[in-house]
Formats: C-alpha cells, sequence, structure tokens
C-alpha cells in the first residue's frame, strides 16, 4: 500500500530518514500476510538525535503563545477528520482492526484533540498568601520539558495521540515509540499528522526499533523528565523500576482484568449485549475488556443460554468486511498462546460452552464456565476472545471475585437499582466502574487510569496536566526581609 511505503522511515529534528540499524523491522497485515513496509531500526544513536532535537526545540515552543500552539491542534483535528477513510484503511490493514473498531478508535481520537486545543490554555497559576510580611508567593505550572512515550498495538493511533497531543498542548517535546507491530498507525502516521498541521521540527520525533537494538536507552536517557508508557504491567514494572532509578516520572496505563457483574434486579437482555461487546471488542486485546462475567445464581441460566447465543453469532474474518466482527489477532505468536491457554484451562476442568479454534491469527470466540476457584486464568488478563462466566451468591461473594486480581482497570456492574449499584461499585477496586453498560470507555474530559498493577498517574482531564507539567514556587518580596544573622 502505498500509503505504508511513505512512511516507512524515522521521523527525527523534522527530517524522514532511514534507520541506521542492522536490520528491520517488517510490519504484516495479520490477516492475510502482506508485507506492509520494511523499516530499517533505530540505533541507540539515533534514540540520542530524537532527544536531543527535542530539547532543542522545546525551549521555544514553551515560550509561543498558548493561542498559536493551539492552532496546531485545531490543524490537526481537522487533518484527521480530512483523511478519516484513509486512516481507517491503515487501521484495518496493519492491525487486524474491524470497521467498527476502526471508527471507535478514530472517534476518541478526535474527541482528545479537541481536548489538546482546549488543553493548550488550561494550566493556571495561583498567588498564595504569606506569613512573612511583604511576600507574594506564586505558584505556576510550567512544561516539565521532554517526554520519552511508549504506545501499544491495540490502539496505537488512539493511545500514542493520547499522550503526545497532551503533552506537545501543554509545551512539552516528545519522543514517540510505536510497537513494533503497529509502527506506522502508532507512530510516523501521528508524526505526519502532525508536520502537515505546522508543528515545528524537532518537537515530535518518532523512532521506530525495538528493545532488542536499543535496550533501555529510551528511558534511561538523561534528557526526557516522564516516561509515558502503555502496556503490559510486565513491562509496566520495569518502565517504572528503571525510571525511579533515574529519577523520573512514570505514567503507566497498564493491563486489566475487568468484572462485570450483573446482580439478580438486571435487565439479562441488555447485560447479554454489554457482556458481549465488552469481552469481544477488537477480538479481545483490550485492557478494558470484560475478562470475567460474574452472574447472580438467580439470573445465571437464563443469561448464560442468551449469552452463548449472541456470541454464537459473531462473524469471523476479514477485519475489511462491514459485517465482521472478529478479526485477526496481532501475531501468530499471540494467537497460539490464547489458544494454548483455553486448552489448558478445559484439561484443567473449565467446560467450553464455546470452544473457539484457531487458523492461523485468526481465533474465534470461546466460553468457559465452571472453573475451579484458583485457576490460573482467573487473574490474569486474556489477550483474544475467550469469556469466563462465574456464578456468585450475594453481592459479597461477587465482591471479593472481582477484587481477587492484581488489576484494577474498568469493570461493570447491571442492576435495577443504579444506587444499589453505585454502594458495590464503591466497594471494587478500580480505578473506573460503569454502571447499567459496558466495561470499555474513555472521555478526554473524565479522568482515565487504575488502581494496583493497572497502572500509576491518570491521564485524560486536569490528569494530564498534572501527568506533563511540574509546579514552580516563585515568591516575591516586597518590602525587606528580617534575617537573624
Amino acid at each position: 500500500m502505498s500509503f505504508f511505503a511513505e512512511l516507512d522511515q524515522q521521523y527525527i529534528d523534522g527530517e524522514w530518514r532511514p534507520g541506521s540499524g542492522s536490520w528491520d523491522i517488517i510490519d504484516f497485515n495479520p490477516y492475510n500476510g502482506e508485507k506492509l513496509a520494511s523499516i530499517a531500526v533505530a540505533t541507540a544513536d539515533e534514540v540520542d538525535q530524537a532527544y536531543q532535537a527535542a530539547e532543542r526545540a522545546q525551549v521555544t515552543w514553551a515560550d509561543t503563545n498558548p493561542y498559536t500552539r493551539r492552532g496546531v491542534f485545531e490543524r490537526a483535528l481537522r487533518i484527521v477528520e480530512d483523511r478519516e477513510d484513509e486512516i481507517t484503511e491503515a487501521i484495518i490493514a496493519e492491525l487486524g482492526g474491524t470497521r467498527l473498531k476502526a471508527a471507535f478508535e478514530l472517534r476518541l481520537a478526535k474527541e482528545l484533540l479537541r481536548e489538546a486545543v482546549q488543553l493548550t490554555l488550561r494550566p493556571e497559576g495561583r498567588i498564595l498568601p504569606s506569613p512573612v510580611d511583604g511576600t507574594e508567593n506564586r505558584v505556576q505550572r510550567a512544561p516539565v520539558g521532554v517526554i520519552g512515550v511508549i504506545s501499544p498495538f491495540n490502539f496505537p493511533f488512539l493511545l500514542s495521540l493520547k499522550s503526545v497531543a497532551p503533552a506537545l498542548a501543554l509545551g512539552n517535546a516528545v519522543v514517540l515509540k510505536p510497537h513494533q507491530n503497529t509502527p506506522i498507525c502508532g507512530g510516523s502516521l501521528v508524526a505526519k499528522v502532525f508536520e502537515d498541521a505546522g508543528l515545528p521540527a524537532g518537537l515530535l520525533n518518532v523512532v521506530i526499533t525495538d528493545i532488542a537494538e536499543i535496550d533501555d536507552a529510551l528511558i534511561e536517557h538523561p534528557v526526557p523528565k516522564v516516561i509515558s508508557f502503555s502496556g503490559s504491567d510486565r513491562v509496566g514494572q520495569h518502565v517504572a523500576v528503571v525510571c525511579a532509578k533515574n529519577f523520573k516520572r512514570s505514567v503507566l496505563d497498564l493491563g486489566g482484568n475487568s468484572a462485570l457483574i450483573v446482580l439478580a434486579d438486571a435487565d439479562v437482555d441488555y447485560a447479554v449485549e454489554a457482556a458481549v461487546f465488552s469481552r469481544y471488542a477488537y477480538q479481545g486485546p483490550v485492557c478494558m475488556a470484560a475478562n470475567r462475567i460474574l452472574l447472580a445464581r438467580s439470573v445465571e441460566k437464563e443469561f448464560t443460554e442468551k449469552f452463548v447465543a449472541k456470541v454464537k453469532t459473531l462473524t469471523v474474518g476479514d477485519p475489511a468486511d462491514p459485517k465482521t466482527v472478529i478479526g485477526p489477532l496481532i501475531s501468530s505468536q499471540q494467537a497460539d498462546a490464547v489458544g494454548a491457554l483455553v486448552d489448558e484451562t478445559i484439561e484443567a476442568g473449565a467446560t467450553a460452552l464455546v470452544r473457539g479454534t484457531v487458523d492461523g491469527n485468526l481465533v474465534s470466540p470461546t466460553v468457559l464456565t465452571d472453573l475451579a476457584p484458583d485457576s490460573p486464568v482467573l487473574t490474569q488478563e486474556i489477550l483474544g476472545p475467550v469469556a469466563i462466566l462465574l456464578p456468585f451468591d450475594g453481592v459479597d461473594e461477587a465482591v471479593r471475585t472481582a477484587n481477587d486480581t492484581r488489576c484494577g482497570l474498568s469493570g461493570a456492574i447491571h442492576t435495577g437499582d443504579v444506587e444499589r449499584g453505585v454502594r458495590v461499585a464503591r466497594r471494587i477496586n478500580t480505578g473506573m466502574i460503569h454502571i447499567n453498560d459496558g466495561t470499555g470507555h474513555s472521555e478526554p474530559i473524565v479522568p482515565f487510569g487504575g488502581e494496583k498493577h493497572s497502572g500509576a498517574e491518570w491521564l485524560n482531564a486536569e490528569s494530564m496536566v498534572d501527568a506533563f507539567t511540574t509546579q514552580k514556587w516563585i515568591s516575591v518580596q516586597y518590602g525587606r526581609s528580617r534575617f537573624p544573622f
């Protein structure tokens, strides 16, 4: 595809150029195996060049009138709107996203850019009183400087923008490393949008590379003051440790193991719709996906029958076909891992109400029940189209089960009594939870984050200001202080 051929390079200091590494990252279409691009990897030296360029450019950008900065994001939004069809096809081709998934990702990306437009004017200063006569205390927000961003494969365009756009809007410069499976949608495409929007050279740099080439150079480098990482909790833990050793701030958006709880007074038909979407959107590897569906004993039979019937109608196949709901997983390694996990769980005694198959990167839906309380699959994130149904007796048991995981990102509760749902929600150790809805929501004006192993720091809304700026105290003595010696 010509789209990919035009963006198969590094973007450093406003220039498109090949990486100088000795090997290539090959970008494949996960559905049909088509080679989309071949990109020579960036080396640690090029990571250094990107950070040096960002550091140089950031000084002027921080002093740029915020109304001028705002214009860049207004233009970027128009560019995404104008090129929506082209970006949709790229998402389908590079990550196997269905048309429904691509539309969802682009809708959120446009909302995020609209919020970035406003964010340029968001930081405010304060004047605080002092016990010292004649003194005025000014507390102001300032950009942290340069930010390193590492984005994942599942929503690459959105989740790269989720850190890149606010960081730039607040006066910072950025070095972005996209996931090696989605180097274009998560990296080069973002750079192209901002380049065409008039962002000055050096402020956004994209290095397409792998840890096998650069090790920890991206997060150990002395220039960035903040590292924003989206991905697994295992890698996130490593990022946090390296950042702590180097006195950097880490912003971590990690995995989940969300529970969708169906109470006895829920609208079962509606809960089924919400649960199917929450588990099987984009084939399942979504951090907010409902891994575990908890069912009050009194509705277990009805819900299960209707859920299984609904799952059996989901179309598996070519993500370019508008009828497809379940497209390919990102790689054969991931598809095989999901298949092996299902096999192991069934061998350990679980019942498969729907037994999915693995055909290349296509994994059809599975529905499991009758799991042992100590089944390992209950406490881990499942990066594929596998749903687990768990009955419970009483709300206390539901709460214990929902909390029995090291993650705490999202969740949902279905009930006919909204305030009862809110009371239960307060007992779930998760950063976000939704009453009578699905588990997968992100709104740019509402804080987004998790508890436990699901992350550190929050994104969206005012949390962006906290994540990507620092505070400075400037005191002014209008009179004369008295010193003791």
